[in-house]
């Protein structure tokens, strides 16, 4: 047992030492790492198995026969952990023989806990080598027809009806290994429904549906998906292992037991990141239809609407703004019986993503002022109201606050005209253009440079802080050494520091309330970490002149007059030219004079979470006074309806809250799906494309042009690296990104889609841009040379 393992490990005082050397060794220091593994390893084997445990051990064996093979293996405690699986990062032993070798294997089955890979495999996953032990199983070797692996949900699609076998002849040792090529099986409730011949048949059909049927029984017992390894002797199978499948992503709870569909909100959201208890508890109540969760992030169940022929073509334009979720949802349509009869009482609430058509509206930027100014107007009352309150009357004052202001600022139907007209006219030009003059995504160049964009602005913004600091050596000396959020309050007594001090706070003052991840209320927003921005300030510096920011913007207001000009003149050529030109002129100007305002809405949602973050984080601070919280960011795992009963006087579970950190730390190692059933399949949408150059890599075109330059794979924004002319390698851009558009010259994502904020921005800043790239970031090497078709919708790898 592990006991035995910590007993042994304790008693020599040489191995704590080299404890201590290993846990100050780099990740990369691969000579470090082999050297001390060695070490600590030959220590433990001259360790003799203490009396007490040879005796138990050796009695076992005469039980069974001092001959008898044996399977000596290793189980240590990091092991099958949801978020890492350590498979084959210890050692096991097969056909030992003798109470000797049992032993001598005993000791090599400890010592493996330090072998260089399952070292290297703690030090990548964050896992302290004090607190893993080794246990020891001793079995009595099967003699096998066959063996091989059963995973009771399928572990590619995730499907949990859908169970897996591999098989092959004899020992399961070179199957597991990848020495062989299995016989492979899939069973879907209790039919075989694929088979695959590696070597001549290990398995009849009734033995694979009879192997499934025990592997439900384990599943059932375990509470959880399963992968065994099996073996099979004399027609009777043997369960040599059983451990959770740690790859699946779970499924959002329905009670009712019918099939369902779900769409990621994340993908849509560009933050697909696992999200807190206490930010989707928020999420939730901003949303305007119910949103389940599973894995730390939300999801839309379109089953009713994918149902019915009423609402099935708006669901599916979806596939518009992302054309692997459109994809993906067309295959489960054309299944039969997978969905439920079409309903009789239409949608139930607002498809995802879709609008009711707006009424008419005339192009006036009247209209946006007004809008912005209602916004702030709602957040300054918001934030006087909460602020003034504490205890449940705080819960009850932010509960009041997401009906009567925040949802009422969503749903708003002025706010939805002015966005709906934007995109409308946005489509008109494109394909207009395309069809009279040949333009492809004119759109993109018209709408660069447009008024009231308060994600792109931004961008510029940090330009300007820049530009205050720039002139300051001993700022920008400093700031370079910066590795705290305290830096501010050291600013004003350096030479030129109060300006730049004034600068940032005037930033921070508009936007900071920004942050990555800003959808989940517990992430840190700047003001809170006011560092995060110091690499991206200290880029514009060594990137950029003075007045950069202004310079850009009138660049591309130029540009995009220009080119109105330009196919304005065009069309005054063609048949019927007056009116097309006429036409044409009143949709670039309503797209310019509406287009800036579909990133203010959510800037609204977001300063509002800030109002409630701060309440919040002092209602905890009182909490942790009173004794009932034990830590102020505890409350980030609890709902507001938890929160509220905490205020009310009761103290927090611990061990839930434990739970919940546990669990949200499972859940970062997952990929969300963009569509999963209740069935736990994802269904992976394609592009369908031929058109494309071999190897090239496929997504979606959301910002025209064709840019060459050096891939910059980032997935922090603290630490970019960035120089002029790279293109922005990553999984997913939110408007806390844009200041990097500023210095790069390129954009490939994971997730996006026509109108996420990555797309709107690229555009406005005359990016090219490909979004929804499937594992760009995996792909795409960092430093590699690569050219991004903007308007096609594909990346070549140049070198």
């Amino acid at each position: 047992t592990t006991d035995a393992f910590r007993r042994v490990v304790a008693g020599d005082a040489s191995i704590g030492a080299q404890l201590d050397r290993l846990a100050g060794v780099d990740l990369d220091d691969r000579d470090a790492i082999g050297t001390i593994s060695a070490e600590i390893r030959r220590s433990i084997e001259a360790i003799p198995v203490p009396d007490g445990l040879a005796t138990a051990i050796t009695d076992a064996l005469s039980r069974i026969g001092e001959d008898t093979a044996c399977a000596v293996r290793s189980s240590a405690t990091a092991e099958d952990l949801p978020t890492a699986s350590f498979a084959g990062q210890q050692d096991s032993y097969l056909d030992v023989v003798g109470p000797a070798a049992i032993l001598r294997h005993v000791s090599r089955c400890w010592a493996s806990l330090f072998t260089d890979r399952a070292v290297t495999y703690r030090l990548r996953n964050g896992v302290d080598h004090r607190k893993v032990h080794m246990a020891v199983v001793v079995q009595q070797m099967v003699l096998p027809h066959a063996a091989g692996v059963l995973f009771t949900a399928h572990p590619v699609t995730g499907h949990r009806r859908v169970a897996t076998v591999e098989a092959g002849l004899g020992l399961g040792e070179a199957l597991v290994a990848g020495l062989v090529d299995p016989d492979a099986y899939e069973v879907h409730d209790g039919v075989v429904t694929a088979r695959t011949a590696g070597t001549e048949p290990a398995l009849t059909d009734d033995q694979v549906l009879r192997l499934v049927e025990l592997g439900r029984t384990i599943e059932a017992h375990m509470g959880c998906p399963q992968d065994i390894e099996w073996c099979l002797a004399d027609d009777r199978f043997h369960i040599v292992q059983s451990r959770p499948i740690t790859t699946l992503f779970p499924i959002p709870a329905a009670d009712d037991g019918d099939n369902h569909v779900y769409v990621s909100v994340g993908h849509q959201q560009m933050m697909t990141d696992p999200i807190k208890p206490l930010g989707l508890s928020v999420w939730k109540h901003t949303a305007p239809r119910p949103m389940p969760d599973a894995g730390g992030r939300l999801f839309v169940d379109v089953t009713h609407e994918l149902a019915s022929p009423a609402t099935r073509d708006r669901i599916l334009m979806l596939g518009a703004s992302d054309p692997l979720i459109g994809d993906a949802l067309r295959t489960i349509v054309d299944r039969e019986g997978f969905l439920p009869p079409a309903p009789d009482d239409g949608p139930v609430g607002p498809p995802p993503g879709a609008a009711p058509t707006p009424a008419p509206i005339e192009t006036d930027p009247a209209i946006v002022t007004e809008l912005i100014e209602r916004t702030q107007a709602s957040i300054a009352a918001s934030r006087r109201e909460i602020e003034a309150r504490s205890g449940v009357a705080l819960l009850d004052a932010i509960e009041a606050d997401f009906g009567e202001r925040l949802r009422q600022s969503v749903s708003d139907p002025r706010s939805m005209q002015v966005i709906m007209a934007a995109m409308e006219a946005t489509s008109w030009l494109n394909d207009n253009l395309e069809t009279w003059l040949g333009e492809r995504n004119a759109a993109d160049t018209l709408t660069q440079s447009v008024p009231h964009n308060v994600t792109s602005e931004m961008g510029l913004a940090l330009l300007d802080v820049a530009d205050a600091i720039r002139p300051h050596p001993e700022v920008v000396a400093f700031l370079e050494q910066v590795d705290d959020d305290a830096f501010l309050e050291q600013l004003p007594t350096l030479a030129g520091g109060q300006e730049a001090l004034a600068a940032i706070e005037a930033f921070l003052d508009r936007y900071g309330m920004r942050g990555v991840g800003e959808i989940d209320i517990t992430r840190p927003r700047w003001s809170e970490r006011p560092r995060t921005l110091v690499s991206l300030i200290l880029g514009n510096v060594r990137t950029f002149e003075p007045g950069a920011g202004a310079r850009r913007f009138e660049r591309g207001r130029q540009e995009a007059l220009a080119k109105a000009e330009d196919v304005l003149s065009r069309l005054r050529a063609l048949p019927d030219g007056d009116q097309k030109a006429d036409e044409t002129e009143r949709m670039i100007d309503r797209v310019r004079t509406f287009a800036g305002y579909r990133e203010y809405p959510k800037y609204g949602i977001v300063c509002r979470y800030f109002v409630y973050k701060q309440a919040l984080l002092e209602e905890a601070d009182r909490l942790v006074q009173a004794g009932l919280l034990r830590e102020r960011e505890d409350v980030f795992y609890l709902s507001l309806a938890e929160i509220r009963d905490v205020v009310a006087g009761t103290a927090v579970d611990d061990a839930l809250v434990e739970q919940r950190k546990e669990a949200f730390a499972s859940y970062a190692a997952l990929t969300p799906p963009r569509v999963l059933t209740s069935d736990g399949e994802v269904i992976s949408g394609t592009y369908g494309r031929d058109d494309v150059p071999a190897g090239a890599l496929v997504g979606l075109a959301v910002s025209a042009g064709t840019i060459e330059g050096r891939a910059r794979v980032v997935h922090d924004i603290s630490v970019p690296d960035l120089r002029a002319g790279d293109i922005l390698v990553t999984a997913h851009t939110d408007p806390s990104w844009s200041p990097l558009f500023v210095s790069i010259a390129g954009l490939v994502t994971e997730v996006g889609g026509l109108m996420t904020h990555g797309a709107v921005v690229a555009r406005e800043y005359g990016l090219p841009a490909v979004v929804g790239v499937e594992r760009a970031t995996q792909r795409i090497e960092d430093g590699q040379r690569i050219r991004v078709h903007g308007t096609d919708g594909y990346v070549e790898l140049v070198s």
